[in-house]
């Protein structure tokens, strides 16, 4: 196994795998993903059927409603997470004092 790794060694100090990095200015992928979520267009409302302007985050969060009043249930918990947060899990622990190896 050693001997695979005899050909790894460490950048010198003050050198990296990517010198020169990510562009300035250059956008990371959130950025652009909230840019297009705001993007506003008229739709109809799949809840009350009228034209309005939304946001593609509306017609998302509109469309998983839709689905979850048909009964789509991975639908349903998505937006509960969302709107409630994720339930919280509780972990009981006792503890027990007793030798790791007892006598025999």
């Amino acid at each position: 196994m050693a001997d695979k790794l005899d050909n790894l060694t460490p950048f010198p100090p003050g050198n990296n795998a990517n010198p020169n990095g990510r562009p300035k200015g250059s956008k990371n992928r959130s950025t652009i993903a909230r840019k297009w979520l705001e993007v506003m267009q008229d739709a109809k409302n799949p809840i009350t059927g009228e034209l309005e302007k939304l946001s593609q985050e509306d017609l998302i969060t509109l469309a998983m409603i839709h689905k979850a009043r048909k009964g789509d249930v991975g639908a349903y918990k998505q937006l509960m997470d969302s709107g409630f947060g994720m339930p919280t899990q509780q972990i009981e622990q006792t503890i027990i004092e007793q030798p790791l190896f007892p006598d025999k």
